[in-house]
């Protein structure tokens, strides 16, 4: 059963929150986290939200109370097989044409980037919409067409896991440093949170940020 989006967009985008990872480096869910008493699931669904379109879930923990996040949740079609077998549920479950990807554990979003990047696959006829930094692509805050899943879903077939490797199958367009600093002038928009010092970081960021 597919997925219907429920708002003035829904013909064009729709969002969906990545929450299934392992969380091994972090020694617990990431998802579960919190920064400034909002945990990191529910700061990423409020960001979509804010940006203006739907949002599911992919892969909420078992802990957390699904009844209170009051958005759809999605049992991953991929499970074991990381982000990108997440990315191949939602382009599978989705209505609509252009599905804004957003990996849990990035504390550093902003819903004004949000809203540039859907403006920019808006205007685009790739099958993805990718951020670019100095590391390379940045394929967990991206828009994927829904035409992009047979692409995707083959590529887990053969075997292929890296995301970063698979969104260059889909012939992207980049949005590129000098374009995406202008909401992140320190480069951290896409940094995630990996390891406990990564959470301490953001937490510290963010403490400081709450007091300028």
């Amino acid at each position: 059963m597919r997925l219907v989006t429920m708002n003035h967009q829904a013909d064009q985008f729709a969002g969906f929150i990545l929450a299934g990872g392992r969380s091994s480096r972090m020694g617990r869910d990431k998802a579960l986290l919190e920064i400034d008493g909002i945990t990191m699931l529910d700061r990423a669904v409020e960001l979509v939200v804010s940006a203006g379109i739907s949002v599911a879930v992919l892969g909420a923990p078992a802990e957390f109370d699904r009844r209170r996040l009051r958005v759809p949740v999605i049992a991953d079609e991929w499970p074991g097989l990381g982000p990108l077998g997440g990315i191949a549920t939602a382009l599978h479950q989705t209505q609509a044409a252009g599905n804004l990807i957003v990996a849990c554990d990035m504390p550093y979003l902003t819903a004004d980037w949000l809203r540039f990047l859907l403006q920019r696959a808006k205007a685009s006829s790739a099958d993805a919409v990718v951020p670019r930094s100095e590391r390379g692509p940045e394929p967990l805050c991206a828009v994927y067409h829904r035409r992009a899943e047979g692409t995707i879903r083959e590529a887990l077939q053969q075997g292929k896991r890296k995301v970063t490797e698979v969104v260059t199958m889909l012939n992207p367009e980049y949005v590129e440093p000098g374009e995406w600093k202008a909401f992140d002038s320190g480069g951290l928009l896409f940094k995630n949170m990996n390891r406990p010092e990564d959470y301490e970081k953001a937490q510290a960021i963010s403490s400081r940020r709450a007091k300028t």
